[in-house]
């Protein structure tokens, strides 16, 4: 049995704790079974953006009709697109190996690591034993049980980077983000999208207005069915057959398409360790329960990003990262924060959030002031033709304490990312947006707006 000071299972977010664990001198093991770098450079974030760039682009040609200027795309490259993503992988996944091989005090093993008793864990043919384990081993895609899907067969966010050719159609089961970019990506390369969502909304877990919006938009490009439950999926000659019915009415429509691609919910990896082995409390959806320390119930045994099942995206999991390395490598315990985690969808248009929606702020019994601006309202808005745009935020009545923004349009993420920034100031108000001159004509000014139109949100008549 090998002993080290600190084992970490994960190479996403994990190789942040790994990097600080070497840098302290401590000897680490690092245990990933798939390829180095996580969800977010394998299947994830990164390569999702590379694909949806370029349709971001081609709707941007499309739209600029409304504003006069009118062209066509001429060629969709689409193996192209996909070796633009491959070849950052590769040279990341390079790189990562180079470190791994140049670290004298680090360990790693390419295999599934499970634990077989207290701070132990078998990894392969060794067994390997650390006072102190980072659980940091991701997620994967949920697969409901729907009858007929597996012996059909479907792509997910995994396997359509193996595609080789664009399906000329596709029915996508699930209507949230991953469904819901995806769907803007296949949909402005030229495939015949159907989106089928079970909630009546598209993205159901935003700001009921930002779910609205975006379920208004997403017609414009593609086939949507909300309301609809999946209740099989079957061969139809050289095509797959997706049955759905209504939740409204009981219906059953039937969708053919020459690729089914599963975009449903994610799932906890942490059931392929067998952390109950050593002690480990998981929910029971399986995620890894931990304090606000990110530490287990088991003392010295830590888990964070999509393990935990929280907030499952990238930059928060980093941040859990370096809570996770104070806490584990010094005297000193930080708690996580999370009061102003940003969240962004990349479809068409763009939406972003940070913080409480209304709901909630009304439900954690906040006296609020909630402001509101159209794109429109303003002039780079309405240069733009940003008919859809809009920002939502909520306020502690008071005290001008931002608790939470929602935006949907161009530069989505770019306008929540300010609010992020307010956010994290020790006042945590949006003084700055009253006392600072914001660039005339620019997009940020309807954020300004959005500030300067504060009100009791029973005064808000709804114009959507």
């Amino acid at each position: 049995m090998l002993s080290f000071d600190v084992i970490v299972i994960g190479s996403g977010a994990g190789f942040i704790v790994v990097d600080n664990a070497l840098a302290k001198g401590k000897r680490v093991a690092l245990v990933e079974k798939g390829p180095l770098g996580g969800t977010c450079l394998n299947n994830g974030c990164i390569p999702s953006k590379i694909l949806i760039t370029p349709a971001d682009i081609i709707r941007s040609f499309q739209d600029a009709k409304a504003i006069g200027v009118e062209g066509e795309v001429t060629k969709v490259d689409f193996p192209s697109i996909l070796g633009r993503f491959r070849a950052l992988q590769e040279d990341e996944h390079k790189h990562m190996l180079e470190e791994i091989k140049a670290s004298k005090n680090l360990s790693f093993y390419p295999v599934v690591g499970e634990f077989i008793g207290d701070y132990t864990l078998k990894v392969g043919e060794e067994t390997i034993m650390a006072p102190k384990i980072v659980i940091a081993s991701g997620s994967r895609p949920a697969v409901p049980p729907i009858p007929g899907l597996k012996e059909t067969g479907y792509i997910d966010n995994i396997t359509l980077l193996d595609l080789k050719k664009l399906p000329e159609s596709l029915a996508i089961i699930g209507a949230g983000y991953i469904g819901c970019e995806y769907g803007h990506f296949f949909s402005a390369m030229g495939t015949k999208v159907t989106l089928i969502g079970r909630p009546p909304v598209v993205l159901d877990n935003e700001d009921p207005e930002v779910s609205a919006a975006i379920t208004k938009a997403l017609p414009r490009y593609m086939d949507l069915m909300v309301g609809h439950e999946v209740t099989r999926v079957e061969k139809s000659g050289n095509k797959k057959a997706v049955i759905a019915r209504s939740m409204k009415d009981g219906k059953e429509v039937r969708i053919e398409a020459e690729e089914v691609m599963l975009a449903g919910g994610r799932r906890s990896n942490s059931d392929l360790l067998k952390p109950e082995k050593s002690g480990v409390a998981t929910d029971k959806k399986g995620f890894i329960i931990v304090n606000e320390h990110l530490e287990t119930n088991k003392p010295g045994i830590y888990a964070f990003g999509d393990a935990i099942g929280r907030y499952m995206f990238r930059h928060t999991a980093n941040y859990e990262a370096d809570v996770v390395s104070i806490n584990l490598l010094s005297l000193l315990k930080t708690a996580v924060d999370f009061h102003a985690v940003p969240n962004a969808v990349f479809t068409h248009p763009q939406a972003a959030h940070v913080g409480m929606k209304e709901a909630e702020a009304v439900a954690a019994g906040k006296k609020i002031l909630v402001g509101r601006a159209r794109y429109t309202d303003t002039a780079k808005g309405y240069a733009l033709n940003a008919q859809d745009g809009f920002v939502k935020v909520v306020t502690e009545e008071g005290t001008g304490k931002i608790l939470g923004c929602s935006v949907v349009g161009e530069f989505a993420p770019e306008i929540v990312q300010q609010v992020v920034w307010l956010m994290n100031t020790r006042e945590q108000d949006y003084t700055p947006v009253v006392r600072g001159q914001i660039i005339h004509p620019a997009i940020s000014e309807v954020l300004g707006r959005a500030f300067g139109n504060l009100e009791h949100p029973e005064h808000h008549h709804n114009t959507n």
